[in-house]
Parts: C-alpha cells; sequence; structure tokens
C-alpha cells in the first residue's frame, strides 16, 4: 500500500474495512488475507454478524507482511518476526514511560536529588 492511499484512511485503530476492500488496499487476494488470519499474522475485529472488519493498524501490519512475504520469508518465520517487532515496540513504551517517571521524580520533586547527596554525607 502506498503512502498516499494510507493518508487518507480513517482512524488507525477503527475497524472499517470490509475484507474485499482491506485485500484491494494491501493488494492482495481475498483468500490471502484469510490465510494470514489462519497464521494467526493479522486478526480482523469482527462486525455483530461476524463479518471481518479491518483497522488502519491491520492495513499497516498487512504492508508490513506482504513486504517480508515479498522477500520470500514463510509465513512461520513472519510469525516470528511480527511477534518479535511486537515486543521490541511494547519494551520500548515501557522503557519510556520508565525513563518518564525516573526524570519525573528526580528532577520535578526535587527532594529525590537532594536525598542523595545526604546519604552520602552521612555514610562518610
Amino acid at each position: 500500500m502506498d503512502s498516499d492511499r494510507r493518508d487518507h484512511l480513517p482512524g488507525s485503530s477503527q475497524a472499517v474495512y470490509a475484507i474485499s476492500v482491506a485485500a484491494e488496499l494491501a493488494g492482495v487476494g481475498v483468500q490471502t488475507l484469510r490465510l494470514y488470519e489462519q497464521h494467526g499474522l493479522v486478526t480482523p475485529a469482527r462486525s455483530a454478524g461476524g463479518t471481518r472488519r479491518y483497522s488502519g493498524d491491520d492495513l499497516a501490519r498487512l504492508e508490513r507482511i506482504v513486504a517480508l512475504v515479498s522477500q520470500g520469508i514463510n509465513l512461520a518465520g513472519i510469525a516470528r518476526i511480527l511477534e518479535l517487532e511486537d515486543a521490541n515496540t511494547a519494551l520500548t513504551a515501557e522503557r519510556d514511560r520508565l525513563r518518564a517517571r525516573h526524570e519525573a521524580n528526580v528532577s520535578g520533586d526535587g527532594r529525590a536529588a537532594e536525598a542523595k547527596p545526604k546519604v552520602r554525607d552521612r555514610q562518610a
């Protein structure tokens, strides 16, 4: 999917695309999307009637899958790559959250920064 098409997509987490539209946007067939779902590579939301609904996030993931397939990586390999990328994203977010909390404790509070020299003075 090219970036021009992606720029016009609704909210990234909003599941609005039917399978035929998602397949066209991703440049693959409907059966290919079903195969990717069977292998756990993408998990579209379901409407009340049970039809698949793809989000902008799903389309971005499909773009990544299509790129990996074009590099000759099999579906099991793609599943592992996506799993590791998802874990890396989660870890990066957690690191950023902890860093922000640490910086707020040290610089925003002031007391934490002042307490360290006092403890060192007592140990000397």
